[in-house]
């Protein structure tokens, strides 16, 4: 993993696909690739969390309370989410995805082998977390705020971070994008299809 500063205002840390920890599930029943894990206040913790999990067989998914979720289709044929509540959701290739609420009871059903999700889980009253599946033709400008963090993970192509010696970007690398001396602007260049994910502070409770 890199940490680097792309200018005097502006820093950006690099996360090569390789680097991601395989790690069990937390209720034991599969495995999931930890990409990166935003420290919280307190040791151990996370405010946002973001990985690969993979599911080879069908399961029950581990549940996160008081954690928003989303999950994205990476590989297979579709994965189809069995909540308990009765709602059934089929994540269909290239790259269906679904937002829900971390406590909820499902079950993940692959549609064939080789199936794996991008797995995006936060903290809301930490963080507020958006989201976005772009093509990347060219130019992609991302100004990030002091305080803000942004996340670009590769899902196809190769891109560059403009104005750094960093090597390309290749498929499954991570990039994360902050601006700790005031807002920045962040250029990448490439082909390919990002998946964008901006995490700002949550506003203190009323």
């Amino acid at each position: 993993m890199s940490a680097q500063s792309s200018g005097q205002f502006s820093s950006f840390q690099r996360i090569d696909a390789h680097e991601a920890r395989r790690l069990r599930w937390r209720n034991n029943l599969g495995w999931t690739r930890e990409i990166h894990a935003e420290p919280g206040a307190e040791a151990g913790a996370w405010t946002w969390r973001l990985s690969i999990a993979e599911i080879e067989q069908p399961a029950a998914f581990s549940r996160f309370e008081g954690v928003e979720r989303e999950l994205m289709l990476l590989a297979g044929d579709g994965l189809t989410l069995r909540f308990d509540d009765g709602q059934v959701s089929d994540l269909q290739p290239p790259h269906a995805r679904l937002r829900f609420a971390g406590e909820r009871a499902l079950r993940g059903e692959p549609a064939g082998p080789a199936v794996s999700a991008l797995n995006l889980m936060w903290h809301p009253g930490e963080v507020v977390a958006s989201t976005w599946h772009r093509p990347l033709v060219g130019t992609m400008v991302v100004f990030v705020d002091t305080g803000d963090c942004w996340m670009v993970h590769l899902l196809a192509g190769q891109a560059r971070l403009a104005g750094t010696h960093m090597r390309p970007l290749e498929r499954g690398d991570t990039l994360l994008l902050r601006a700790p001396g005031g807002r920045c602007r962040h250029v990448l260049d490439g082909g390919g299809e990002v998946l964008l994910a901006r995490f700002q502070r949550a506003a203190p409770a009323a």
